[in-house]
């Protein structure tokens, strides 16, 4: 009955004429919204920055290295070229200004080496070429002028913004809604978000729909 409530008044199925076990893919598949896993997930951090998307994909989620930018963009050009492995690369502008620290050729090489997606809190350049890519990304717009290309940087440090401590090995999930932060040892698919859906339903379907 539960999941029937859910199917029924969950707004990601409202109008939809499939049969059951097509619906439950598609819950599936639906599960790792940001909103569902802060509903069910007390200790998701939530990130108070308004991330711009860019990129094709619009949601993605992966366990988190770090680069801070100081003076330069070595260290960012040195984690970049390693594998990705499905993770997220979180960069921290380090209160630089006005400058991209992030653009199309950086965004070849993450997208190739296997990168799940990038958080810049700070400015990226490239935006209609990374738009193209099998991409996620996450920053706070775009300007043409470049960070400085020298520098030392820092690598898979704790960085701090947006209210929330982005740790390397912390399990990140990104969407439209924005970036949140799962509470150490947890991932998305350890988070039962059922419950959670069927309480919105019933609170936003009111006390007379029964």
């Amino acid at each position: 009955m539960r999941q029937a409530l859910v199917l029924r008044r969950h707004w990601g199925y409202r109008g939809m004429r499939y049969p059951l076990a097509i619906a439950r893919t598609y819950h599936v598949r639906m599960r790792f919204k940001t909103t569902d896993l802060c509903d069910a997930c007390d200790g998701a951090q939530v990130c108070e920055v308004p991330f711009v998307g860019f990129g094709l994909r619009r949601a993605f989620a992966g366990d988190i290295r770090t680069a801070r930018y100081t003076d330069g963009i070595s260290a960012l050009r040195v984690l970049i070229n390693q594998a990705g492995n499905g993770q997220v690369l979180v960069i921290d502008a380090g209160g630089l200004e006005w400058r991209a620290l992030f653009g199309d050729v950086m965004a070849g090489l993450v997208a190739r080496n296997g990168w799940a997606g990038v958080i810049v809190n700070g400015m990226i350049r490239d935006r209609a070429e990374i738009d193209e890519m099998d991409i996620g990304v996450k920053a706070l717009g775009t300007i043409p002028r470049r960070a400085d290309i020298g520098g030392r940087g820092e690598i898979d440090l704790p960085v701090h913004f947006g209210g929330i401590t982005f740790t390397p090995g912390a399990r990140l999930v990104a969407d439209d809604d924005g970036v949140i932060v799962l509470p150490q040892g947890l991932t998305e698919s350890n988070i039962v978000v059922v419950d959670a859906i069927a309480a919105t339903a019933e609170y936003a379907a009111g006390p007379n729909s029964r």
